[in-house]
């Protein structure tokens, strides 16, 4: 048999679990299909497209990947104060809540309410993993 190693442009499967350095759990693929993505394409974070080279069907892997490398550094200028007279109207703001915030460009982001005064909110457009190191558990399903 001739074992086949994942290397760059390979489109792969594989089942991940990631969790925190707190050892919280933030994603999973059980109970999913595995992800499929092609390798060293920027279709995931770096540090998970480098983490599959080489690795072989049926090889599981865990890997630590710094914040640099997955959604990198907090940015504070990325919290930014909202009137709540700019909200949607019949908009009730809570923490915690995820907006969808239209840049200038047109594209549309996700930010999270932080904090509530009475004329103003509080979000934060920082990637909810922003700042965090990332532990991943990863079995290669099958090199497509």
């Amino acid at each position: 048999t001739i074992y086949m190693k994942v290397k760059n442009n390979d489109t792969i499967r594989v089942h991940y679990k990631g969790t925190l350095t707190d050892g919280q759990m933030f994603d999973s693929s059980e109970g999913r299909e595995p992800l499929e993505f092609q390798v060293g394409t920027g279709q995931v974070i770096p540090g998970f497209d480098s983490a599959v080279i080489d690795m072989e069907v049926g090889e599981e892997k865990e890997f630590k990947i710094d914040c640099d490398n997955a959604y990198g550094q907090r940015d504070e200028r990325l919290i930014q104060q909202v009137p709540t007279a700019q909200l949607p109207e019949g908009l009730s703001p809570e923490v915690g809540m995820m907006l969808s915030s239209t840049l200038p460009n047109g594209q549309q982001i996700p930010v999270k309410i932080t904090e509530i005064k009475e004329s103003e909110i509080t979000i934060d457009a920082n990637h909810p993993l922003a700042g965090e190191d990332l532990t991943f558990a990863i079995k290669l399903v099958e090199i497509v």
